[in-house]
């Protein structure tokens, strides 16, 4: 396997550009399911698990999309 030093390089910015990108749309759908939420005690344990587990996988769903299209982009660019 050959892995193009250009592609890497667009994999980094692509990973720099996610950091970017998570805390404004982990906030945004966050702010989202707050205004869904109920009072009852039960309901805010469950949220707060909800929240955890959203926050880790649209994490790393946006560290794979966003480094995946760099390195594509890159080796695009710089062959």
């Amino acid at each position: 396997m050959e892995l193009s030093f250009a592609g890497l390089i667009g994999a980094v910015l692509g990973t720099i550009a996610s950091a970017a990108i998570y805390g404004p749309l982990v906030g945004a759908i966050e702010r989202r399911l707050r205004d869904k939420q109920r009072s009852e005690p039960e309901d805010r344990m469950a949220l707060a698990q909800e929240i955890a587990l959203l926050r880790r996988g649209v994490l790393a769903a946006d560290i794979l999309l966003c480094a995946g299209m760099g390195y594509w982009i890159g080796q695009m660019i710089g062959g």
